[in-house]
């Protein structure tokens, strides 16, 4: 299982930014892929998941403003971020669990971080 995560950079605020994770060695029928960041001096937080049944879920602060997508035939999920803010800032990370229907800590398999930086 391999995951790898890109996109990232800076933008203004208010701007967007659009992040892939290209996944290998499973699929989504059988696997829950989240998005996850990490600020300087922060705790890494949840950002948005997809289950198994394509349902997807996103953490208060970023509703209406992310909007993760998926691709099956091409193995990647996308994170549209739009109306950026300074307070996204942070290296953002795409995980996998293996578990049928919903969007379960802990995740097994991570990829390596992006780095997005909300700036003016």
């Amino acid at each position: 299982v391999q995951l790898q995560a890109s996109g990232g950079g800076l933008v203004q605020p208010g701007g967007s930014l659009t992040l892939s994770c290209a996944f290998s060695g499973f699929s989504l029928d059988a696997y829950a892929i989240g998005w996850f960041r990490q600020a300087p001096g922060k705790e890494r937080e949840g950002v948005s998941c997809t289950t198994t049944y394509a349902s997807t879920y996103y953490v208060r602060s970023v509703e209406g403003r992310f909007t993760m997508s998926r691709d099956d035939a091409q193995n990647t999920v996308y994170l549209q971020m739009n109306s950026l803010k300074p307070e996204d800032t942070a290296v953002y990370y795409c995980a996998a669990v293996k578990t049928k229907g919903r969007c379960s800590p802990p995740y097994d398999y991570w990829g390596q971080g992006t780095q997005v930086t909300v700036s003016s």
